[in-house]
């Protein structure tokens, strides 16, 4: 997997050459690879030419990695934009909410059972 940032670290465009690789999944007996990237950084839709430009890249991509690994064949790359670290954020900012709603919960009691023992 670090050989996909690497190979991108050497291409000139600006777009793609620190994209933060997020997972590598081979496919079909390693001729093919899901590269799954974090495009938080991106509007939705500048991630279109994000993608485009990665696939543009791919031959360049390839042949780093057979120059580097020495291998005979490399899997062809699919570029997908991972949305997992957003649904990931959501996911924590539910969980500080939940937390937030407990502990507001928790005092609406405490001062309840302190205003029915004083009556």
């Amino acid at each position: 997997m670090e050989l996909i940032p690497e190979a991108l670290s050497t291409l000139s465009d600006s777009r793609i050459n620190s994209l933060p690789i997020t997972g590598v999944n081979c496919k079909n007996g390693k001729y093919d690879a899901s590269v799954y990237f974090d495009g938080s950084d991106f509007e939705q839709k500048e991630i279109a030419g994000v993608i485009s430009a990665l696939t543009k890249a791919n031959g360049r991509i390839k042949s780093y990695v057979l120059s580097s690994t020495g291998w005979y064949k490399c899997p062809t790359f699919k570029f997908i934009n991972d949305t997992s670290l957003e649904s990931s954020k959501n996911i924590e900012d539910l969980f500080r909410k939940i937390e937030k709603e407990k502990r507001v919960n928790h005092e609406f009691r405490r001062i309840n059972r302190n205003c029915s023992s004083r009556l």
